[in-house]
């Protein structure tokens, strides 16, 4: 600690002394001193840990300049559980378990939130975590639908904090290498991704209308959604199936490979796209396709396949999920965090394998190696380090999912304008575009 004090004395004495208060203050604001922090912790509030941000809290708690300050969960087992998890972590000091949010937000000395509360929260969080001066880690998708997407990319450069996507496979190593072959021309042009996405997921049957339970804030977990009744088949993961909350399997798995599909096509908005499917496996509540094929054409060229199978699991190339890139000379398969290319002889031209001896379940997130994305946004934080993650950039693979989503519920083939992302030349399409709010929570730059 004495070394670190000097190192800072010394750091301000020259700044000072050699820049002069107002130069100093300049230098602060374009990142030049960024190099050397002046705090020994950023402290973090998790928010939603009943499943994905569990890991959220298992990651922050490997960093050694972070300190987990407060776990946030309308669910009272969630939030019990998430402190002692911390704890189990190695966490020195217990968290501050709360229900609301929004009371952690108030705390001044509070740095960064991290969120993984269903879709229909994520932008409003976020918003409400940039105008209270916060850095905002986001699981993805990041919004419910394409405009919130837009609002966001605004507050991000409005509010001028770092806002992370939780995209973590752009910080697999074996992901980053598979990239730079492909743009160094490893199959030449590459013209043609796939995206696939397989699962068995069952039945959630038929909600029957039920007490809300005593461990549960139903009204907060509603939030900014228009109000519904509670029903016993919806919390805590089936609603991902449904409109009015979720945002089905493309948007909930299909982002993280047509993420990494549009890095490694260099595309950003497509010019036209087409989804269709259904819910086909089984007769139930569940209203977002269980089958889901999108088609993303680019102007140069290029274009974009996404198939998503909740409900059968019959791999694509040995993988429940993936991409696979083709072009002129050949084709790169991007399974974990390992690739393999060939040529067009169908000969193995090389393969590199996993870094990690770690089994990676391409249906879950690859929590072995969320540390690594973790870090890159705090070191974002304390020392000016690029983003892998930056929002404004990710938002572009997020509305390829939103906009698969609303050809199919139109059934329209839908025309992009390739300068914004919008849809063109269709009302109906653009109904959807957006979302209507419950009274107060409506969303305000």
């Amino acid at each position: 600690m004495k070394n670190k004090l000097n190192r800072r004395h010394f750091i301000k004495t020259a700044a000072t002394g050699a820049l002069g208060l107002s130069a100093a203050s300049s230098a602060f604001s374009f990142n030049i001193l960024s190099q050397y922090p002046l705090k020994d912790k950023y402290r973090v509030a998790v928010i939603g840990v009943n499943s994905r941000g569990s890991q959220h809290i298992q990651a922050f708690a490997k960093i050694p300049n972070v300190e987990i300050a407060y776990i946030c969960d309308v669910d009272s087992r969630a939030r019990e559980n998430g402190i002692a998890l911390a704890l189990k972590e190695g966490v020195k000091t217990a968290p501050t378990g709360l229900v609301d949010f929004r009371k952690a937000l108030e705390d001044k000395t509070l740095d960064a939130v991290s969120i993984a509360m269903p879709d229909h929260w994520h932008t409003p969080a976020a918003l409400m975590a940039l105008q209270a001066g916060k850095h905002v880690y986001l699981e993805k998708p990041g919004s419910h639908n394409p405009a919130e997407s837009e609002l966001l990319v605004e507050a991000t450069k409005k509010y001028g904090k770092i806002v992370q996507m939780g995209n973590q496979r752009r910080s697999w190593p074996r992901v980053q290498e598979a990239m730079k072959e492909l743009h160094s021309g490893a199959i030449g042009r590459a013209y043609y991704a796939r995206t696939w996405y397989t699962n068995t997921r069952k039945s959630i049957g038929y909600g029957k209308p039920a007490a809300v339970p005593e461990w549960l804030d139903f009204e907060l977990w509603q939030g900014p959604a228009p109000r519904a009744e509670f029903k016993d088949n919806l919390i805590h993961y089936n609603w991902h199936w449904f409109w009015h909350w979720g945002t089905g399997e493309i948007v909930n798995n299909g982002v993280h490979f047509l993420d990494l599909a549009r890095w490694g096509m260099q595309v950003d908005y497509p010019e036209k796209c087409y989804s269709g499917g259904g819910r086909y496996h089984f007769q139930d509540d569940w209203e977002t396709p269980d089958t889901q094929i999108a088609t993303y054409n680019f102007a140069d060229g290029k274009s974009i396949l996404w198939e998503g199978r909740s409900c059968n699991a019959r791999d694509i190339n040995a993988m429940g999920s993936g991409v696979s890139f083709h072009g002129e000379n050949g084709t790169l398969e991007l399974l974990n965090n390992s690739y393999k290319i060939y040529d067009n002889s169908n000969k193995l031209v090389k393969s590199a394998e996993p870094t990690t001896n770690t089994v990676v379940d391409q249906r879950g997130a690859g929590f072995d190696m969320d540390i690594a994305h973790f870090t890159n946004f705090i070191n974002a934080i304390d020392k000016g380090e690029s983003q892998i993650s930056p929002y404004p950039e990710i938002q572009k693979s997020v509305l390829l999912c939103h906009l698969g989503n609303i050809s199919y519920r139109t059934g329209s083939a839908l025309e992009i304008d390739q300068s914004s992302g919008k849809i063109k030349n269709d009302k109906e399409a653009m109904k959807l575009w957006d979302r209507e709010y419950q009274k107060g929570w409506e969303l305000k730059l």
